[in-house]
């Protein structure tokens, strides 16, 4: 790892970061965020949010309206020349030959990089074959992989030299649950060797699974970021209990200061008073309610999105 991408730094830091289509399209709206050096950082947003224009602001592809971007301690799109050779990239699903082979499209994509050596192309090639779990199939065409398969040969593109930063846009799109797996294992041994990873997805399970941070986007502004674990505890656990006497139950829970508290079709549930857990089920035994199952559930990112946001994770125009 670089001095410049050590643990503690930023690898992306952005300013007042915006982008505007003719007049009236304001895709991002003044974009503050930090992502720290060494982490697997989740940027979280529906399809149609702002994402993948912010990325092509990031690796300079698209020359931002507003603000300011410093990747790897490079200010961009300016120092683009010096930076990019360090970061990897997979952006909106990967494109390869499919007459060729894995290795003959890593080969091909290797040669057209004027900084690398010929002589040790085969070994950036292998090496990259076997980062992502490829080696055994290298030597089929590419249009015979699966769609994991193609995502690992892509990332495998991104990773022909060793990169102090990887940038994936939605990596899973499409893929089997085997497949899912598969590239969050590769990212998960990605940031074990130092590299810090950036993840844009508009799956929150996929998120909260391999993310040690996380910024949430919706409508072109970022509503929050921080890490996984933070955005959790900024919403409380709700409160389940099954129970035949869920009348009853309502009526204990509301006089011990629960709120929200609804019924459901096997007993109730609410947002819990601030008693500790077995006080709150003490208090419905002796009530003589029969609880059949008391449990604090844990809030998900979906439960924290829609808490910040006050909408649903669906795709938006």
């Amino acid at each position: 790892m670089t001095a410049s991408t050590a643990v503690g730094t930023a690898a992306i830091r952005t300013e007042g970061l915006s982008k505007r289509y003719g007049r009236d399209r304001l895709a991002v709206d003044g974009l503050d965020l930090t992502v720290p050096a060494g982490s697997v950082f989740g940027f979280l947003g529906p399809n149609g949010s702002g994402k993948t224009t912010t990325i092509r602001m990031l690796l300079g592809l698209i020359r931002p309206t507003g603000g300011t971007v410093t990747l790897l301690d490079g200010p961009m799109p300016r120092a683009v020349g010096q930076v990019l050779p360090r970061v990897g990239a997979l952006i909106e699903g990967p494109a390869h030959y499919g007459f060729l082979t894995g290795r003959q499209n890593l080969d091909r994509l290797d040669a057209a990089d004027p900084t690398s050596d010929p002589r040790t192309r085969n070994a950036r090639v292998d090496a990259a074959l076997a980062k992502v779990g490829l080696t055994a199939v290298a030597g089929r065409k590419a249009r015979a992989y699966s769609l994991g398969m193609k995502q690992r040969l892509g990332i495998a593109s991104a990773l022909l030299r060793p990169r102090d930063l990887l940038v994936l846009d939605e990596p899973t799109n499409g893929l089997d649950p085997q497949g899912m797996r598969e590239i969050r294992t590769l990212i998960r041994g990605l940031a074990a060797d130092g590299t810090t990873v950036f993840l844009s997805s508009h799956l929150l399970d996929e998120i909260e699974q391999v993310c040690t941070d996380v910024a949430v986007m919706s409508h072109g502004r970022l509503i929050t970021q921080g890490t996984v674990e933070s955005l959790r505890a900024g919403t409380r656990a709700r409160l389940l209990v099954t129970t035949p006497d869920a009348g009853a139950a309502v009526v204990v829970l509301r006089r011990l200061g629960a709120t929200d508290v609804v019924g459901t079709d096997d007993g109730v549930e609410a947002d819990p008073p601030a008693l500790e857990p077995d006080e709150i089920c003490a208090a419905l035994v002796r009530a003589d309610i029969r609880v059949r199952s008391f449990t604090l559930a844990r809030p998900s990112l979906e439960d924290a999105f829609v808490a910040l946001t006050g909408e649903g994770f669906d795709v938006t125009d």
